[in-house]
């Protein structure tokens, strides 16, 4: 479990992170965000053969699990033959939760290679108007 911040995020560059998921466990990437209105993205590859990936929302880390809001249902991708794409809007603070999931998998362990990115929405102010 590595908790994440948005400065965090944005301190990634370009790089690539990756994890390590054995057989019948799982892994998490808690992020907490204080401000609405980013777009949290993902991109990830699985080696080998697939994992399951979901995103849940948490108004804060005391929030229990069974209120927590499921913004991308628990789905298997087949990312160890092509990169999973997505992104996720903030509509309010909290924690926003990737999950990597390879619970379902009784001998093989997988790695995730992953990077975030968080994108601020461009507010036009006009100041640039003639």
């Amino acid at each position: 479990k590595l908790p994440l911040t948005v400065e965090e995020i944005i301190n990634f560059g370009e790089s690539n992170r990756e994890l390590f998921i054995k057989s019948s466990t799982y892994s998490i990437i808690p992020i907490t965000v204080t401000e609405m209105g980013l777009t949290i993205s993902w991109i990830f590859s699985s080696d080998p053969k697939s994992i399951s990936f979901s995103v849940v929302y948490q108004e804060s880390e005391d929030t229990p699990l069974d209120q927590c809001k499921v913004l991308i249902p628990m789905t298997r991708c087949n990312s160890h033959k092509e990169t999973i794409r997505g992104q996720v809007k903030v509509r309010n603070p909290g924690v926003y939760t990737l999950i990597f999931d390879n619970t379902f998998s009784r001998f093989i362990s997988k790695r995730v290679f992953y990077h975030l990115a968080v994108e601020r929405p461009v507010i036009y102010d006009g100041s640039d108007f003639p």
